[in-house]
This record gives structure tokens, sequence and C-alpha cells, in this order.
């Protein structure tokens, strides 16, 4: 499920700096890794644990962000003699180089997930594996965990084999070059048929009230002396090779749920009251939002490239915190397992580098395809994952609204004093003359505070900024 995404760019990263160093500190973020795990990765990287299966001659390519380096998932796409498709997508497969108990497994679990700030990001594992051996890189031979799924003309799946092979991705794209060469007509079959199995996927989402969020990339960036938001709407081809990761961890949580173990990742249907509120926010971005149409048809509609409606879709992934981790094993399946935003069992599979629960998964589904034992170390660890991605999560969850916190009152810092028009989203129970509200310009939800009467809910609003202090990462207003 996408997250917020926050970039620091231009003269706008200098002041923003020190701000986010003593939020590191604050939150106590996991800074170099220990020399004796260093050691055991370089030592790994030299020499890691290889599948007997050689899958080098599939000609798979990469689909990431220019500057990524750490690269989780390589694909190769084909159409099927007897009509279909055909998905293969290799996962890097990380237990080919950390030893369970070692030092490098021990710090893995310490940090739970790669952090991400708007100037750096803290890895899960160190950069020799995450950046360097581990990562699917072109031109390199990889040991992953290989998918392939066939799926018939309609673009539901009908078989899955999971399996251990040395693999070679032959070229990495980006986003914008993969939609560019779709366009034009110049991307050869098996880049193609992304938008054919994307699309198809999307449908199918649809048909069953799946919802994928296209949630901007924000940039705060300076200019004429002031900080100003900018959005990096997210293209077709950006859904399209989501599309095949949702496939991928719905067919996993499909082999868990056979095999009787495994641990998927769950959501419960979003409670009216955050629908609500989310209703007040679409009202204060001018997001029209008839009660006759569904939350899910609503977001299909939406145009990221319209910065109101992708302030609004920033505001959707609210409805997602309440994902979480459910285990189970020896057979007894447990009684909730659908995640709400996919509308079906689902599970994380496809990014070991970035995140602990994805390793442990991909050896569940190699077990369960082979019919073979679950490695007792995966089965040592199943009951105490939950709680720790679960602390991971809500540590990298804090560290999302801490940046963001900070980046806007650097936006707003030099405009003390000033009125802005807003919506009242929020009003705390028992004290109605406090509240958060949604400005329409600059789209930033904030506290209000200070006024003599109890704020009217889900009315419009003048407010002034009483408080932006990037160093207390606070933005607050009052009731003008």
């Amino acid at each position: 499920m996408p997250r917020r995404q926050l970039r620091v760019t231009g003269a706008a990263e200098a002041p923003l700096r020190a701000a986010l160093r003593a939020l590191r500190t604050t939150l106590d973020v996991p800074d170099a890794f220990p020399a004796e795990a260093l050691a055991e990765a370089e030592r790994a990287a030299a020499a890691p644990r290889l599948p007997d299966h050689d899958a080098t001659d599939i000609p798979l390519f990469t689909i990431d962000p220019p500057a990524s380096v750490d690269l989780d998932q390589a694909m190769h796409l084909s159409r099927r003699e007897s009509g279909g498709y055909r998905v293969r997508y290799a996962i890097a497969d990380v237990a080919a180089y950390v030893t369970p108990g070692g030092a490098v497994d021990t710090e893995a679990h310490r940090r739970v997930t790669t952090l991400y700030f708007p100037d750096e990001k803290v890895p899960l594992h160190p950069a020799a594996l995450s950046e360097g051996a581990a990562s699917l890189l072109p031109g390199r031979s990889r040991p992953a965990v290989l998918w392939t799924i066939d799926l018939d003309e309609d673009g539901r799946a009908e078989h899955t084999d999971v399996r251990r092979a040395l693999v070679r991705s032959r070229a990495k794209l980006d986003y914008a070059g993969v939609q560019r060469a779709i366009d034009d007509g110049t991307a050869e079959e098996p880049l193609a048929l992304l938008r054919d199995i994307g699309t198809l996927r999307e449908r199918l989402e649809a048909e069953r009230g799946g919802i994928s969020l296209n949630v901007p990339e924000q940039e705060i960036v300076e200019r004429d002396g002031t900080y100003e938001p900018a959005y990096r709407a997210p293209l077709p081809a950006d859904g399209w090779n989501a599309q095949i990761s949702l496939l991928t961890g719905m067919a996993a949580a499909d082999l868990m749920i056979a095999s009787g173990t495994g641990i998927l990742r769950t959501l419960p249907t979003a409670p009216d009251g955050a629908v609500g509120r989310l209703r007040r926010t679409a009202k204060a971005l001018r997001v029209d939002w008839p009660h006759h149409v569904p939350y899910a048809e609503l977001v299909r509609s939406l145009d990221p490239r319209q910065p109101h409606h992708a302030a609004f879709l920033q505001e959707c992934t609210t409805l997602l915190r309440g994902a979480g981790y459910t285990a189970f094993s020896g057979g007894e399946i447990p009684e909730h397992t659908l995640h709400a935003a996919v509308a079906a069992p689902y599970a994380h599979c496809t990014a070991p580098l970035r995140r602990l629960v994805d390793r442990y998964a991909s050896e569940l589904c190699l077990a369960a395809c082979a019919g073979a034992g679950v490695p007792q170390w995966v089965l040592a660890a199943l009951d105490e994952l939950p709680k720790e991605m679960a602390e991971g999560t809500r540590r990298g969850n804090m560290v999302e609204r801490e940046c963001v916190d900070i980046v806007e009152a650097a936006l707003l810092k030099d405009r003390v004093g000033e009125l802005f028009d807003a919506v009242v989203v929020d009003v705390k129970d028992n004290e109605p003359a406090v509240g958060t509200v949604q400005l329409t310009d600059p789209a930033i939800v904030a506290r209000v505070e200070g006024g003599p009467a109890a704020l009217p809910l889900g009315e419009r609003l003048r407010v002034r900024l009483t408080q932006a202090d990037p160093t207390a990462a606070k933005v607050r207003f009052a009731p003008a």
C-alpha cells in the first residue's frame, strides 16, 4: 500500500536538515550498522547460498525510480500459447545472504523496515547487501525467489509456482521511460504487456471492491523566498506495476491459507467515523463526493495531477492505518483474513530488502508450493513477527508523520499572522473549541484552538496562523 512520499529539493533542503537530524535523535532511529553486521554482510555478499535452478535465460527487467539501487523485484511478461498471460516475478532472495540468528539477522529484527526521511534513508540491511549483492541490479546473476503466475484472458490467476532460482535482470527501467515506451508503441512485448495485464488486474480490483491509492509524491521547493508544495502525480505505469506486486501478494496469501501456516497483511473495514471525516476533508478540498457514490468508486475517478485531488488522495491513506499482520500455523486459519483495501487475502512478500516480514513470507510460500515443511527458524519467529512488524510500522508511521509536520511548518514559518481559508474536519469531543482544520490552499491539515466558541464541524472557517515552528514540528491556527 502506498505511503506519503516527501522529497526536499533545492534551497528548501538547508533549513530542514537540522530539524530532521533532531527528529532522528528523538525517535531513536538506528544509526550505523554494528561492525560485526557489516563484516558478516561482506562475507555473505562474497559467498551467497546459490540455488540449483538456473533461470538466467529469462530476460527480466526492473521498474524503479531512477536513483534506486535497492531493487527487490524484476519481471518478465508473456502471452501463453493456450491463451492468457504468464507473469514471472523474481524477488530478491535475502535468505541466501542472511543467516538466522546472525548479526545481520539480529540487526534486521531491530530495524524491521527501511525508514525514509526527506533527505536520506535508514536501511534495513547493510548496503553491501541491499544496494549490492542481493539487489537485482542489471547484468548480474542473483539468487531469487521466482514466482510464475499464469493468468487467463481476463487476468485471473489460474496457477502459481514458486521456486528458488538464479536470475539475471537485463535492464533497469524507470516509470517515466516505461510510460513513454508504452505510449509511443516502441515497447517490446514483455514491457508492452504491462499495460494489458495491469489494466485487466485494475478491472478485477474494481469488480471485487478493492482500492489502489495513486498517492502523489509531495515536493517542498523554495520559490521567491517562500516554500511551496508541488506534486509528482503517479503515471499509469506506476499503477500497472503495482498490480503485479498486488497479484503476487494475493497469490502468496492463497498459498499460505491453503497450507495452514502463514502471515497475512490484514486490514479491517474503515469505521463510519473515519469515512465521515474523509467526507468533510473532501468538502474542504472541493472534491465532489455525492452521497450515493461509494468511496472506492470516488477514488478511481480522481486525477492525481489536480492539486486538490492529490491532496485528498494523501488524506485517503488515513483509512489504511488499521492494517496489521496476522500469523497462523497448524492449520488453524484465522477468522479475519481479508485486507479491506485489496478486498482479498493479501501478504507482504515482494520487498524483502526493505521489510523484514517479506523474507519469512518467501520461505512460507516456497514450502507451501513444494509441499515441504516450513524451516524451523521461520516457525520459531512466526508468533513474534506481528508484534515486531507492528512496532516497526509504528515507528515508520511516526517518522512519516513527524517529517510531514516539519516540512509543513517550514512551508508556513514566514507566514505567521496571515489569514487562510479552511474547513473544520474534526472537533474534540470534550473540548468543542479545539479541533482540526484542512486548509484550502496550501493543502495542510493542522490543529486549531483558542476561539471562544465551539468549532463549526464541516463548515468553512477563516483562521489565522499562530505558530509554525520547524524545530518543534508544530503548526497551529486560531479562529480569525
